[in-house]
């Protein structure tokens, strides 16, 4: 299966292998769970979700006010693996940390689940960075889609491990304190994801860069406005950016709000976990399925198809409200979990090799900065509208209009980026 990448780009790949379990385990599943039964015995359900929103809020704006330093920082020879690396065990370092934090310190677990985000979050932005390193023009689509997916199914079997335990107590096969089952869940992400990017550490390096200079933060700012003056003078990148803002806000929002949403409206433990990992299951076969039909149909196209499959999402979303029967919206949650599958890793994954194509290659380290600015700011908009709308209306379904107009906006001022085959080394 790995036969046709280079060394660098398998170890790349094996990268997202490393990473995937957070994102489904913490991000998207069991720290959900874990951080509403604990704060919902102290303020309630509604205030649990609201500072759940808030809380993922804050800790993208973090990352986001952080990207500058760090885009500038990685531009410099032989200083994007020690940013990496840094991040990288921060991430690690707090995942496992969770397990560690009193159940009934909801704060605590908050503070520690916002480290976590943050390390992940900055390590996911540089190497995202690195796929200009690895990888030419060519082959980035195939070689993005192929990580993305690798990703999704790779990270079935420690997904599979860490909720077995939950679903064994949820179905009274095994007796054991449920704090006990999340722990060991964040243990196995934290084991799993220092495991997998071993070879990331040893054989990506990067090639692209400027000597060092002194100063570098207060230039990191100064770099941010002299790339934003730069970026505009490329429309096509210009307006893919502001695209991609908007359609990251909302994806990652989605993925981010979906088990404490389905917690809210009523769904199951045992139901949440299970539809999380067959999505698992269809994202990854469909991720790499982007990456085909992107080379046959254009990028521009899938990624428009899967911006308007998130609008759909957003659409039967409405429809959910907590009033109606528990086996309908049950069957509506897993309907669009099954198209969120479908999207999810290939407007992801071709987000970035679009992005990598229309980039001037000697410039590629400034502009993926302002690219991971803005996919690490995503969410920001959508949860902290999402937390307000809950906050005035109690009805966790309303808050999903919010984030479905970040789609519509979006596919909007995508209509006006350009498709492959306009993209030329003149309009860059």
């Amino acid at each position: 299966m790995f036969k046709w990448l280079s060394k660098q780009e398998k170890a790349w790949v094996l990268y997202d292998l490393a990473e995937s379990p957070y994102t489904i385990t913490v991000l998207a599943t069991i720290m959900g769970m874990y951080f509403l039964t604990s704060a919902e015995a102290a303020v309630g359900d509604i205030a649990a979700m609201s500072y759940w929103s808030f809380g993922t809020a804050a800790a993208t704006l973090s990352i986001g006010l952080l990207a500058p330093i760090i885009g500038t920082l990685t531009g410099y020879i032989g200083k994007k693996k020690l940013v990496f690396n840094l991040f990288v065990g921060l991430g690690i370092l707090a995942t496992a940390g969770i397990a560690f934090v009193p159940e009934h310190m909801w704060l605590a677990l908050l503070l520690m689940y916002i480290l976590s985000f943050i390390g992940y979050s900055g390590a996911n932005k540089v190497y995202n960075a690195f796929l200009v390193d690895v990888s030419p023009n060519e082959r980035m689509n195939r070689v993005s889609t192929f990580g993305f997916g690798v990703g999704y199914l790779g990270c079935v079997p420690p997904f599979l491990v860490s909720i077995a335990p939950i679903l064994l107590i949820q179905l009274g096969l095994i007796s054991m304190p449920m704090v006990t089952a999340y722990r060991i869940a964040f243990l196995i992400t934290a084991a799993w994801w220092i495991a997998f990017t071993i070879p990331m550490f040893r054989h990506v390096n990067q090639k692209y860069g400027s000597p060092m200079e002194p100063q570098y933060v207060r230039k990191s700012f100064v770099s941010v406005w002299l790339t934003f003056k730069e970026i505009c003078k490329h429309k096509s990148v210009l307006l893919f950016l502001l695209a991609f803002f908007l359609y990251s806000d909302g994806l990652g929002s989605i993925i981010s709000l979906a088990t404490a949403y389905g917690m809210t409206i009523g769904i199951g433990q045992v139901d949440l976990l299970l539809v999380l990992l067959v999505t698992q299951l269809v994202a990854g076969p469909c991720a790499i399925a982007y990456g085909r039909l992107a080379d046959r149909f254009g990028t521009k196209t899938m990624i428009y198809f899967a911006i308007g499959t998130y609008i759909v999402v957003c659409l039967i979303a409405l429809l959910m409200n907590p009033a109606r029967d528990i086996g309908f919206l049950t069957g509506l949650f897993w309907a669009l979990a099954m198209l969120v599958g479908t999207a999810q890793g290939g407007l992801q994954a071709l987000s970035r090799a679009y992005f990598g194509k229309i980039v001037p290659k000697e410039k590629s380290n400034e502009f993926f900065g302002f690219y991971n600015i803005f996919g690490r700011l995503a969410m920001v908009i959508g949860t902290t509208l999402f937390g307000l709308i809950l906050r005035w209306t109690e009805q966790a379904h309303l808050g999903i209009a919010g984030i479905g107009i970040l789609f519509v906006l979006a596919a909007i001022i995508f209509k006006f980026v350009p498709d492959d085959k306009e993209i030329s080394w003149a309009d860059k």
